[in-house]
């Protein structure tokens, strides 16, 4: 409900954002000419910036290539060799970082001297030496950022941690299915074969140790006694009638479901891996029910196949079912901690979202906050390792991460150069 209430005030907070930091924002000459709702395309589709009568047209070519800074030069919209100007770019980051571009001639463009890195959001400014006159021109070109005041983004719940070192779970995934816990399951018999005289307990009825299930009457002495329960339990099997003669055959049987076993398929291949005492986490496979637990035991699976053992071994986890919300014949998949492996920098996956073809986080600085296009590693459940796009040290977003993704999307912040 939080996250509903606090929607409309984000959403003023990036629409303000967006109309003071839009992308399209024109270039602003240094000679202060007044900036227009869009800029001039060059016949590149690039950036064309002006001064008198002359030109540059900037452009983030990225066709097959990483990103790359191309630059044409004009006089009078007449194209010039590219080495009639000395083109110098500067980038200045959220965070003021500052990455710096020179150009030399290739073909009939200038090159710039390195990647343009991801996101493509920052501060631009330009210069061209020509003919001994330097042209300056200054624009920013913001993609993937927005700012939310610190208050809103608190009652909001948008939580960040700092990005570090963390330690990457190896798991073997194995499928399985929740049984009784034999251990706590009583057949129960009568302890003189004769006459059922009544029966008190029927299949889904829960007893106490002690209570009565059954009444027979004695072949030998005629005196009835009680059949009770060793256990508490549920009933889950009821094999007695009034009037049908008690045996050596269990008339009942009771089980305890406050603690239950998860017998998981594990094959011949994994058995080096897999051991008593790794820790294991349980989910049902409509993954409504999630538990922790640990391996007790490993052994061949009951059953034969065409009369010759069937290969497959279970792996056992006790489950403790105290507050009976697993059941028997229930099917679930456990993540088995085989391992781990130390990272020098790793994400938690909650703070993970999808940003146009990228896995991204969002790095906070301020009360602004900007989308990190990352290259990943290894996984488990929490943690991502990450190989590029964060540096160790920054601030991201960890909870509620889909409100700042959509307030980028509504403020229009778009990938466009």
């Amino acid at each position: 409900m939080i996250a509903r209430r606090i929607l409309a005030p984000i959403l003023a907070t990036a629409l303000l954002l967006s109309a003071c930091s839009d992308p399209q924002t024109a270039a602003m000459p240094a000679h202060g000419e007044q900036a227009t709702a869009d800029y001039e395309r060059g016949p590149h589709r690039g950036r064309m910036l002006r001064d008198g009568d002359f030109a540059l047209e900037l452009q983030i070519f990225e066709d097959g290539v990483p990103p790359e800074y191309h630059a044409y030069l004009y006089r009078d919209d007449q194209a010039l060799p590219p080495d009639a100007a000395k083109v110098t770019v500067e980038l200045t980051r959220l965070g003021d970082r500052i990455d710096r571009f020179e150009f030399e001639p290739r073909g009939d463009y200038l090159l710039g001297d390195g990647t343009v890195v991801e996101p493509h959001s920052f501060s631009v400014a330009v210069s061209a030496i020509e003919n001994g006159k330097t042209h300056r021109w200054a624009f920013d070109s913001f993609e993937g950022r927005v700012t939310i005041l610190e208050p809103i983004a608190r009652d909001a719940g948008i939580g960040t941690e700092i990005a570090g070192p963390a330690t990457i779970a190896d798991t073997l995934l194995l499928n399985g299915r929740v049984v009784p816990n034999e251990e706590r399951v009583a057949r129960v018999g009568a302890r003189y074969p004769g006459l059922i005289r009544s029966v008190a307990k029927t299949v889904g009825d829960s007893v106490s140790p002690g209570d009565t299930l059954a009444s027979v009457e004695s072949n030998d002495s005629l005196q009835r006694y009680a059949v009770t329960a060793p256990v508490a339990g549920i009933v889950i099997e009821r094999h007695a009638n009034a009037g049908e003669v008690a045996g050596e055959e269990p008339l009942f049987v009771v089980a305890d479901y406050r603690s239950l076993w998860v017998e998981l398929s594990l094959f011949p291949r994994d058995l080096a891996r897999v051991q008593a005492g790794l820790p294991v986490r349980l989910r049902s496979v409509d993954g409504e029910l999630e538990t922790q637990g640990t391996i007790s035991r490993v052994a061949p699976a009951e059953g034969e196949a065409h009369g010759m053992p069937s290969g497959i071994y279970n792996a056992r986890v006790v489950l403790d079912n105290a507050e009976g919300r697993w059941m028997p014949g229930m099917f679930v998949q456990g993540a088995v901690q085989i391992g781990e492996t130390p990272v020098p920098l790793a994400v938690k996956r909650s703070g993970l979202q999808g940003f146009r073809d990228f896995t991204v986080v969002f790095e906070q600085i301020g009360e602004t906050y900007e989308v990190r296009m990352l290259e990943l590693g290894r996984q488990d459940e929490t943690w991502v390792e990450v190989l590029g796009g964060l540096q160790a040290g920054a601030r991201y977003v960890t909870d509620n991460s889909y409100l700042i993704k959509a307030d980028i999307e509504k403020s229009g912040a778009s990938h466009d150069h």
